[in-house]
């Protein structure tokens, strides 16, 4: 005799076992390889060219780089259109002081990560 506990053990056993056979394709989240200018950086003022180079191709058109100033006020900045399928692309005129880039990308996988790259712009 089989009591309903079994039953309900017996068919999670099976769906488990058969969960395991079926092949999932691998998701992975956009994460930050290698940033210019790097995390806790310093560049010099100026033209700063502004590089974010992740593990996956990302959606340019649903990301954002928000910059904090030194003094906490933040920019919007503008991605470019081009470029490799897995890097973000900008650029902005700073002044010496200690900036923070937020990034937040949508990757192919559909999921949204975000992150933060402080760096100092030092004087000339």
């Amino acid at each position: 005799m089989t009591f309903p506990w079994r039953r309900r053990l017996l068919l999670l056993a099976g769906l488990s076992s058969g969960a395991m056979a079926i092949p999932v394709s691998a998701e992975a989240h956009a994460i930050l390889v290698e940033s210019q200018p790097a995390a806790n950086g310093s560049v010099p003022a100026g033209s700063i060219a502004l590089q974010l180079r992740y593990n996956s191709r990302i959606d340019r058109a649903r990301s954002r780089l928000t910059l904090t100033r030194p003094d906490k006020s933040q920019s919007v900045l503008p991605i470019e259109r081009t470029g490799p399928d897995d890097t973000l692309l900008s650029s902005v005129e700073l002044t010496p002081g200690a900036y923070v880039l937020r990034w937040q990308v949508l990757a192919v996988d559909g999921h949204i990560t975000r992150g933060d790259v402080p760096f100092t712009v030092n004087g000339r």
